[in-house]
């Protein structure tokens, strides 16, 4: 029978919850990196024991950490000792530098903030990571302040895609309220040379030629809160998700809006229909139904917690515009959490698993997609991210 392993980071350490293929009881491992703020962890999927992690901290900074067991033991690529030892790891994992401009040859030093001061890029964190669909050993990361960046050693040493950052519009990205995240990134399996990525707050863009060049792919977004509520860039997306069998139809969750491509986000159609709101951050789609999608709006951009504190999670099976709220195993009373853009993920059994975290450290799964839910983690600390691995 398959096994299902879901990969935690929280705001102080990362956990590791295992089950069977019927996925009813589980098993919590962690935490590690105590302490730590891990913001995303994902595995392989060419070799499922090599998991990647963020690690992240404000006094440290970012360490990027590699299993190869599955989550039992880790290391900081490039050499030096690992945290739980007490001491900071120390090599190439720990080393983003920004590159210089392809179209220039020189370095990018500023961007321009909304009211018209300059500011550096400055580099804060990995927000996403990204592994290759078909080597083990190379991995993309989406960093913050927004550039990617790819490693072809298992994390040991990383080299940034400086296309993206040196597209014409890059000296006019602006941060959204919680930095200017890289926090999407989707390989297309059917063109290795086909990107996708989001960025908070300029928008969503795609490269065509393995990450040379770069175009924005924001056609038909409209963002009221920017000067031009149809601009180029300046759209705050949240998340956008794919179905790996349907590469080219993208599903997205902006800040109000959930949207819709299916020409690879060269035009976007608005999909929020009969959902009560459509503020939130994480959305996903089944892995067997690619019309069927999920979301979890929240109440509005101020007030990040579900509306009348009933947690619902929203399903559309027609790919937008009618939705059904999912509450049966939810709490619809007094319920005041969020669900973060990264914190919502499916598994691959024939009967798909749905999964989410809450910044009340609370895991949720449904292993009917959708129907019902139960709690698989509580008391964690809140939650940044969920990702499942399907096992063998």
């Amino acid at each position: 029978m398959s096994k299902v392993r879901v990969l935690v980071g929280t705001r102080k350490g990362a956990f590791i919850l295992t089950s069977d293929g019927k996925r009813e009881k589980w098993e919590v491992n962690g935490p590690h990196f105590t302490g730590w703020e891990i913001y995303h962890m994902k595995g392989s999927p060419v070799n499922p024991e090599r998991i990647y992690a963020s690690q992240t901290s404000g006094w440290f900074g970012q360490v990027l950490q590699r299993s190869n067991d599955g989550g039992k033991t880790w290391e900081a690529p490039g050499g030096g000792v690992t945290v739980e030892q007490g001491r900071m790891p120390k090599g190439e994992s720990n080393r983003f530098v920004y590159d210089t401009s392809p179209a220039t040859g020189k370095p990018l030093t500023t961007h321009q903030w909304y009211d018209g001061t300059q500011h550096p890029w400055e580099f804060k964190r990995v927000w996403h990571l990204e592994p290759s669909l078909t080597d083990a050993e190379t991995v993309y990361a989406g960093v913050e302040d927004a550039a990617i960046f790819r490693s072809t050693d298992g994390s040991k040493t990383w080299q940034e895609l400086s296309g993206l950052r040196g597209h014409g519009t890059g000296p006019k990205w602006q941060p959204g309220a919680g930095g200017m995240c890289l926090h999407t990134i989707i390989l297309d399996p059917s063109n290795p040379n086909r990107i996708w990525i989001a960025i908070s707050a300029a928008g969503a863009f795609r490269t065509d030629d393995g990450g040379k060049t770069w175009k924005p792919i924001n056609k038909g977004l409209k963002s009221n809160y920017i000067p031009n509520p149809e601009a180029e860039i300046g759209h705050c997306v949240h998340h956008i998700a794919m179905n790996p069998k349907r590469p080219g139809v993208l599903f997205m969750q902006k800040h109000w809006d959930v949207m819709r491509s299916d020409n690879a986000g060269d035009q976007w159609t608005e999909i929020s229909g009969n959902l009560p709101t459509d503020f939130g951050f994480a959305i996903d789609v089944h892995a067997h139904k690619p019309e069927t999608i999920y979301v979890v709006p929240i109440k509005s951009d101020s007030e990040h917690f579900p509306l009348e504190g009933k947690l619902r999670v929203y399903r559309s099976k027609t790919g937008g515009n009618e939705w059904e709220p999912l509450t049966k195993g939810l709490p619809q009373s007094n319920c005041y959490v969020d669900i973060l853009r990264d914190a919502m993920a499916v598994d691959t059994l024939d009967e798909c698993g749905v999964y989410f975290g809450t910044t009340g450290g609370q895991v949720y799964c449904s292993a009917d997609a959708g129907d019902t839910w139960a709690p698989i983690a509580s008391f964690l600390p809140p939650v940044l991210s969920v990702e499942v691995q399907t096992l063998p």
